[in-house]
């Protein structure tokens, strides 16, 4: 059994889907508690995530998604703010939005981004990590209402819709996290 170290329903959703076998969120094997994430990297926090639910349930092997968007043109922002960007606790609705108008104080209709996931898996073999990157834009609007977090507003590379506009599967074929998964599965391979 694989333990995901997320609350995250999109995140959750998303790898069980991908891994299509016995994958189950912490929070269903014990009580949720807070992970303070001070790392100055996605990969730091999602090792942060994995070692912290590794310590509680040390039978299992644990995986933890570190996710989030950058915009160079903002100087990287949110990076690995993006899940409390607008402020701590905030919705994604509340983060989407202040991006958008973020773009629009500085007059920008829409620039290149790029989304980062970085999937670190802790068990008795020790404690590894992985990169997937999904390059597209952002605009300065919301246009659809499928996924999660910043997809309305995120064009990738090749499409014109957004991945609020976009089926499940044709987003989960490219993405950045199922770039990181298909990484990670093969050091899965490896250690069950």
């Amino acid at each position: 059994m694989i333990v995901l170290a997320s609350s995250n329903k999109g995140k959750i959703a998303e790898i069980k889907k991908f891994f299509n076998q016995d994958v189950v969120a912490f929070s269903e094997l014990m009580e949720p508690f807070e992970i303070e994430e001070n790392g100055e990297s996605f990969a730091q926090n999602a090792i942060i995530k994995a070692e912290a639910i590794y310590k509680k349930l040390p039978n299992h092997i644990i995986i933890a998604d570190d996710s989030g968007i950058s915009v160079p043109a903002l100087g990287g922002i949110p990076g690995i703010y993006s899940a409390r960007y607008a402020k701590e606790g905030a919705s994604d609705k509340e983060n989407l939005n202040k991006l958008i108008n973020t773009l629009k104080e500085h007059n920008i209709q829409q620039t290149p981004a790029f989304y980062t996931s970085a999937i670190a898996i802790a068990s008795k073999y020790g404690i590894f990590h992985v990169h997937g990157f999904m390059y597209g834009n952002v605009i300065a609007q919301a246009r659809g209402n499928k996924g999660f977090g910043y997809d309305p507003m995120f064009v990738p590379d090749g499409f014109d819709k957004t991945l609020g506009e976009l089926d499940f599967e044709v987003k989960q074929s490219f993405s950045h996290r199922t770039k990181a998964l298909k990484l990670a599965k093969y050091i899965l391979d490896v250690i069950k």
